[in-house]
């Protein structure tokens, strides 16, 4: 479906412009996870072998859980003193969803269009178009995945670094394969890095314990939440913007990672016996989001999502709306 004439043509322009270019800027989201710092793993390889500039960046990187991936070393989690936007000639952006997750809106946003040229991969549902080329797979697992079809696509050799870093992000975003999103494709592409290399034992051992104090207290609260709507059969799990803060602040953050929802909700939806599973959070903007995401073959939870405005693909989708969450007897009431 993906593989269609003009996917095929923005992965070459894409290769092609990292071909050309002379300065490289590579950039993931803020607070980054292992799928993000493995794509970011993925460019370094491949524009180190091309013998290009570079600067890897992912803000507010956390050093201490991600020493297994090849290259985390490299990735910057503070702009070093002196950087220059300006002195970037092609900017790859991984895995970010929206560019207020980059930490350079608005550098990406003033930028000399004609001089700097920005590239965005990703798995995520679009939430702004920033980018001179995008090269987006939303029913994706994982952007690892979507780089993996880049790098086919242009002929490149997968070595024993580029097999762990797409098997790590593989496993992360589909939960080692207990997630919807896990396709035959997806366990098919983990069979070939197994083959070419990749380090089972290591990769799985710190894609399931690599958990930290936020995520492991939100966690428990979405499971605390957790309610079976009889009416529709849905499973619904509610995160206020109270609970949220309390949980980051209580680890000394500022807020918490959009990543650890997604883990939240694709865990959530191995529940039995439901058609799907919603998980709602307050924003400090006052707004809602929600995530929702089915197992069920028959079930388009997109449609759910349309009806409030939100999109996404059949198995996984988002909304947002303005308003607020409020407990009540019988469950949570929503003004909006």
């Amino acid at each position: 479906m993906y593989m269609n004439e003009e996917y095929l043509n923005y992965c070459r322009r894409a290769y092609q412009q990292i071909l050309a270019a002379d300065n490289i800027l590579i950039v993931s989201h803020l607070h980054p996870d292992i799928d993000a710092l493995s794509s970011v793993g993925i460019m370094i390889e491949l524009v180190e072998g091309l013998n290009k500039n570079y600067l890897a960046y992912a803000q507010d990187k956390d050093d201490n859980i991600f020493d297994f991936l090849p290259h985390a070393e490299r990735v910057h989690s503070k702009l070093p003193l002196g950087f220059s936007f300006n002195d970037y000639d092609l900017v790859l952006i991984l895995d970010c969803g929206a560019i207020n997750r980059t930490g350079l809106a608005e550098a990406l946003h003033n930028r000399n269009k004609s001089k700097i040229q920005v590239i965005e991969f990703d798995h995520h549902p679009p939430v702004d178009h920033f980018a001179d080329l995008e090269i987006r797979l939303p029913h994706l697992a994982s952007t690892t995945e979507v780089l993996y079809h880049f790098l086919k696509i242009n002929n490149i050799a997968i070595n024993k670094n580029l097999s762990n870093l797409l098997l790590s992000g593989i496993l992360a975003d589909t939960g080692n394969f207990l997630y919807p999103s896990t396709s035959e494709d997806t366990i098919n592409i983990a069979s070939e890095m197994l083959q070419s290399g990749a380090q089972l034992p290591k990769i799985f051992q710190n894609t399931l314990q690599n958990k930290n104090l936020t995520s492991m207290r939100l966690w428990g609260l979405a499971l605390k939440n957790l309610k079976v709507n009889s009416k529709y059969n849905l499973a619904v799990s509610v995160l206020t913007q109270e609970e949220i803060n309390e949980a980051t602040q209580a680890v000394g953050l500022d807020e918490a990672s959009n990543d650890i929802f997604g883990d939240i909700v694709g865990f959530l939806s191995n529940l039995g016996g439901v058609k799907g599973v919603i998980l709602f959070r307050e924003e400090s903007d006052g707004k809602i989001k929600a995530s929702l995401r089915t197992s069920d073959p028959a079930i388009d939870i997109s449609r759910l999502a349309a009806i409030f405005g939100g999109g996404g693909h059949a198995k996984a989708s988002g909304l947002v709306v303005k308003g607020k969450i409020n407990s009540s007897n019988d469950g949570w009431e929503f003004e909006y």
